[in-house]
Parts: C-alpha cells; structure tokens; sequence
C-alpha cells in the first residue's frame, strides 16, 4: 500500500530589507551618519576657530567690538558641542544636525570675510566693512533699527490685509459671476500687469499722505496676484462638485463658501505668497520716496552717508523680516490645508 506523500511547504520568514549594520554605522547611510553625528561638533570646533582668529590677531584698523565678537563667535562653537554631548537623543538636536554643514559653512564663511577686512585689508573700507562693524549697527543703532521695523511692518501689514481682501473678493467675484467676469476680467488683465510702483506719482498726487499712498500701493501690489489664481481657481472647480451640492439642496450661498472658495484655497495661498513678495519691494521704495521712517528709508539714509555697515546691517534684518512673514503664511497654509501639507515648501 503506497504512503502518501508529504509535501514540505518552505515556512522561511520574508526577506527583511533592513540595511546591514557595520560597527554601528549603517551601510550605505555613512553620509547621513556623518552629518547627523560629527557636522555638528565639527561646526563648534569651527567656530572656536574663529573666535580665535579674531581674539588673537589684530585689526588692522581699531574695531570696539572685536572682543565682544570673538565672545559671541566661542558661544555658538561652545553651544554646538554642548548639543551634540548633551541633546544627542533629544529630538531638538535632530533639526539642529540638519543644519550643521551650514554652521561650519558659515563660520568658514565669517572668518574668511574678517581676514579680508579687517585683519588685512585687502578689502577696502567704506565698502566692505568688517563683520565687527555691522555687530556695532546693532548694538549702538538698535533703537533706530527697531523703529524702524515698527514703521514698516505698520505700512505693509494694513497694505497687504487690504489688498489679500479686495483680490480674494474680487477673484471670487470674476470666477463665480459670468456678468462680472465680463466686465471685470479685461480691466484686471489691462492695470493688473502695471507695476505698482509706476502708480507712485498718481498716488503721492491723489492721497493725502504718504502712508495711505504707500499703503494703497503695497495693497495694489498684493490685490492683482491674488485675484488672478484666486479667480482660477473658481473657475475651474470639478462641476460636479455643484451638482452633488445641488442634489442635496444647496443654494448659491452654499455653493461659494463651503464648494467653491474650499476648493479654490490652493490657488488662493499661492496668489497670497506672490502677492506678499510683490508687497516687500512696493515697500521698499515707497519708504524710499516719501516715508519719513521705516527699512527702506534706514537704506537710503545709510547710502547717503556712505554707511555701508548700516546699509548691510538693515539687508540682513530684512532678509530675516520677510523670510519670517512668508514661514508665517505658509504656517498657516498648512494649517488650513492639511491635505496639501508639504507639497509646497518654503
């Protein structure tokens, strides 16, 4: 009588894709070891070097705040090695070893710039000021630097909340309405192109002051892009959106706030996004026109006197200015539109 026969299923367990370890390291991710473990030890150890550099060797020209500097610079070189042997296993220290190729960068960067100006002089002075010089600007000048700011951000904030309001409504107005679209659409697609800033002389002309003029420009400058994408992205909402709301007994107003604008919010943050940087240069030079304070203003004061230091001082609190705002904006972005969150980056 013949045995049955007994087939032998393979029970192996499934392959597991993990990279293979070697001497703690994984193979493969040796770059991205490196960067998260020794970029940033190796940034403080840079920058102890440059504080170095500039407590040991002497200034050409007298600076008053070169020990104040080399003390700032030994800081952040003693600050980046005490993360890395103290917040190592902290999650703080994961967003700081993403950045610690720049830290070294920059202290690479900073003590090449110091030896150029002050330390030898290759490069001349008013032009090329040391960085010891800008740290004065902003400890001698911060109470002129910090006004300002405060004027600034009071002549674009109000500019760029009321041009955001008058182009979404005016982008929902020309996308939803065939009526206004008709008559609206031409004369967006005909004064929208102008710059704003070649308004200057009319407005000056027609307001009764140089903060509604500027504020009226920064809104123009903000009004245009926002009401282009936000009358976009109206238009071309799937139709079959309105036909399930209507189904269900929608009316108009339903429509527009809970299907139309929801679904136009994409184009809406990315109009709000050119808009705002359409809004910094309008600022600029309007401060540079008429505006009797404020960052613009700062520049074209410190260019009159030749004050380089002052001129790249203001640069760099603007840079950091705006750079915030558009973070802010895209916070929010994020937070409204939680389904699109990283698909657009800043």
């Amino acid at each position: 009588m013949n045995k049955p026969v007994q087939v032998q299923t393979d029970t192996a367990t499934p392959t597991d894709f993990t990279l293979p370890v070697e001497d703690g390291v994984p193979a493969g991710g040796l770059v991205s070891h490196l960067r998260e473990h020794v970029s940033v030890p190796v940034a403080g150890l840079l920058w102890l070097g440059a504080a170095t550099v500039s407590a040991a060797w002497p200034d050409q020209t007298g600076w008053s705040r070169t020990t104040l500097f080399a003390i700032l610079q030994a800081s952040v070189g003693i600050g980046l090695i005490g993360s890395a042997l103290f917040l190592a296993r902290r999650p703080v220290f994961k967003v700081i070893s993403e950045y610690g190729l720049w830290f070294g960068a920059l202290a690479v960067l900073i003590t090449v710039w110091e030896i150029l100006t002050a330390k030898t002089g290759i490069l001349p002075l008013p032009f090329f000021p040391p960085p010891q010089s800008i740290l004065e600007v902003y400890t001698d000048d911060v109470s002129r630097l910090l006004e300002s700011i405060a004027h600034s951000m009071l002549l674009l904030l109000p500019g760029y909340l009321l041009g955001g309001l008058v182009g979404f409504t005016a982008g929902v107005s020309i996308g939803w309405s065939k009526a206004v679209h008709y008559w609206g659409y031409p004369i967006l697609r005909f004064v929208g192109p102008l710059p704003a800033t070649a308004w200057l002389p009319i407005a000056f002309f027609f307001f009764p002051s140089t903060f509604s003029a500027a504020t009226f420009l920064i809104a123009l400058s903000t009004a245009f892009p926002v009401a282009v994408l936000t009358s976009s992205g109206i238009s071309t909402v799937t139709s079959a959106y309105y036909d399930i709301a209507r189904t269900l007994g929608a009316d108009t107003r339903f429509l527009i706030t809970k299907v139309a604008i929801p679904a136009a919010l994409p184009n809406v943050f990315v109009g709000l996004f050119m808009g705002l940087g359409s809004s910094f240069a309008v600022l600029i030079v309007a401060e540079m026109m008429g505006v009797k304070a404020g960052l613009g203003w700062y520049l074209q004061w410190a260019q009159g006197w030749a004050a380089y230091a002052n001129l790249y001082g203001a640069l760099i609190i603007m840079a950091l200015l705006f750079s915030s705002l558009i973070s802010l904006l895209f916070y929010v972005r994020d937070r409204m539109l939680v389904w699109q969150k990283g698909i657009v980056r800043w």
